[in-house]
């Protein structure tokens, strides 16, 4: 048995289906590893098929093509001292494994499957994969390393098991997708399994964007004793070397290297950019194109877009209509000029007064009301769309978490689309990180230092423009009790009555009651809502499922003859 391991973790970012690519990557990062004298190079869960393949694990032929892929990355080895663990989906008679096969001599010398399956939040892996007996540990190079895969290490008896079977180091493969504060928690599992069995654990996560997922990397390892020895950055590929000895307390890093991490402030940032670049760049495009409003949630966009790709790569109109302020004009012509993006203004009033024309004879003498307001919002959405169509950027869309949660969205309007960085944020946390990103820009950001976002956006309230002196506080509480109100209600599943006493009198229980009809009533909106970067523990769409056709009301009924969907941007 050696008495040194030298161990590579690729911190790598694959694409979903793209076999033929990931194979690639794989055999890429196998020389480079191999050229620097590594005994064992671990790969992240999935790595061939990308994590997370859905419902292609259904397709017999997807299957085995990444089968096929994992003999020719396995042929590899031959000649080579070093062994390579490569995780991907595996048949074995009529059952499908998330497995780990390792490869070594140019071939599978064994095969270790996923003992725990997800079954909630956003992975739902019991409908695609068998469960295994608890798998033993694998011997390389006389040393006796247990593979326990992502999930595992959330239950104690897999990893108990490895250790009893004589496992002296863990090594874990991982797809684990970023929310606020994940890294705290998987640091404390980790810790808790070290501390339990007394062996390092190696934690390797993914990294990159997949549909909503955001995987942020932050690759580790610690040592018994909670003692964090390795640490990789967060959002950004690296191949995280070390070298390990047999010591008379079992094995231990002989070179620590802790590498910083973004901060709490800076990763929320980092994970919508890279989850907006991998998004457009992994389906075909180059190029993006938004409304720019003057108002705070497009600005962001737009420079969260221009740190994904550049200013060259984004393209910015103002759509203006007769409630268009000059304040909004300025504005945006600000930020624009701040980001460095190519700026139209295109004026909507026309094609505005001519639907109205069209339409008065079927409209007859009823008032105006939010119909015409959502004539306005639709023109911009045709807008932008002929625009997206002919010059072939994807368009992007820019409503927050606070207004989709309460219908404050036009469907075929301003929720046109065909992704949304901030889907997932708050209206108050949008503000947050205006602030932030006038002040800071990180490293793999390609915007330009200081401001982008004029101070005027950040301190005027917040307005659609769509009749004279609107404002959001029309139609909304103040976005600081919104806010709180569907963090409760939202993301921590609490009860009318609960929200209400935490509110501590600030509002009242008819409130509340009011933004539960609202969300409910929405539900049919944001099934038709472009996909966005998911930041939160509970974020609409993946991860909340909630059905569009829904009786039940938090002990009250609605009032009497309430819709049961609600149409436009109004929320009333």
């Amino acid at each position: 048995m050696t008495d040194s391991l030298r161990i590579a973790l690729a911190q790598l970012n694959p694409t979903v289906g793209a076999i033929a690519h990931n194979l690639q990557l794989a055999l890429e990062t196998l020389d480079d590893v191999a050229g620097q004298g590594a005994d064992i190079v671990l790969f992240p869960e999935l790595f061939i098929t990308g994590y997370f393949p859905d419902d292609l694990l259904f397709k017999p032929q997807f299957v085995a093509d990444a089968m096929e892929a994992v003999e020719t990355f396995a042929k590899a080895t031959a000649g080579r001292d070093i062994t390579a663990i490569m995780p991907c989906v595996w048949r074995e008679e009529h059952q499908l494994f998330n497995a780990a096969l390792v490869c070594a001599d140019g071939r599978i010398v064994a095969r270790r499957y996923k003992r725990e399956l997800p079954n909630d939040d956003v992975f739902y892996e019991k409908r695609y994969f068998a469960r295994p007996d608890l798998q033993e540990p694998v011997t390389i190079k006389g040393v006796s390393i247990g593979i326990p895969i992502c999930e595992d290490v959330w239950h104690p008896d897999v990893c108990a098991h490895l250790v009893n079977q004589g496992a002296r180091l863990l090594l874990c493969p991982n797809g684990s997708p970023y929310w606020r504060d994940k890294q705290t928690t998987r640091y404390q599992l980790v810790t808790d399994r070290v501390a339990e069995d007394n062996v390092p654990m190696l934690y390797l996560n993914q990294v990159g964007g997949q549909d909503e997922l955001v995987y942020d990397g932050a690759s580790f390892g610690i040592e018994p004793g909670g003692r964090l020895v390795l640490q990789a950055k967060s959002f950004e590929p690296e191949i995280l070397m070390s070298n390990w000895a047999q010591t008379p307390d079992g094995w231990r890093c002989t070179d620590p290297h802790v590498a910083p991490l973004s901060s709490v402030d800076e990763a929320p940032w980092r994970a919508c950019v890279l989850g907006l670049r991998d998004y457009v760049h992994k389906n075909g495009f180059k190029d993006v194109v938004l409304g720019l409003s003057g108002g705070i949630d497009s600005a962001v966009v737009a420079a969260m877009a221009v740190d994904a790709f550049g200013p060259e790569h984004v393209h910015c109109l103002m759509l203006p209509y007769r409630y268009t302020s000059q304040s909004s004009l300025d504005d945006a012509r600000g930020c624009a000029e701040y980001l460095g993006v190519r700026y139209d203004v295109v004026s909507i009033g026309d094609p505005v007064e001519a639907a109205l024309a069209e339409l008065q004879p079927v409209f007859g003498n009823r008032p105006q009301d939010l119909t015409e307001e959502n004539i306005q919002s639709r023109m911009r959405g045709v807008y932008l769309m002929a625009v997206s169509n002919k010059l072939g950027s994807m368009l992007l869309t820019t409503g927050n978490k606070s207004e989709m949660a309460v219908g404050y969205a036009t469907i075929y309007g301003d929720m046109n689309g065909g992704f949304n960085p901030i889907k997932d944020m708050l209206k108050m946390r949008v503000y947050e990180l205006a602030h932030w990103r006038n002040q800071f820009r990180p490293d793999d950001c390609l915007g330009p230092d200081g401001m982008v976002i004029p101070q005027s956006i950040i301190d005027k309230a917040p307005s659609a423009e769509l009749r004279p002196d609107q404002t959001d506080q029309d139609s909304l509480p103040p976005y600081p009790i919104l806010d709180e109100i569907l963090v409760g209600m939202v993301e921590e599943e609490r009860s009318v009555a609960e929200i209400v006493a935490r509110g501590e009198g600030r509002f009242d229980r008819d409130l509340v009651k009011r933004i539960e009809r609202l969300l409910n009533i929405a539900e049919y909106k944001r099934r038709q809502s472009a996909p966005g970067v998911k930041i939160t523990r509970k974020a609409f769409g993946l991860g909340r499922r909630y059905p569009i056709t829904n009786g039940y009301r938090d002990t009250a009924t609605d009032p009497a003859g309430a819709p049961a969907i609600a149409h436009d941007k109004g929320v009333e």
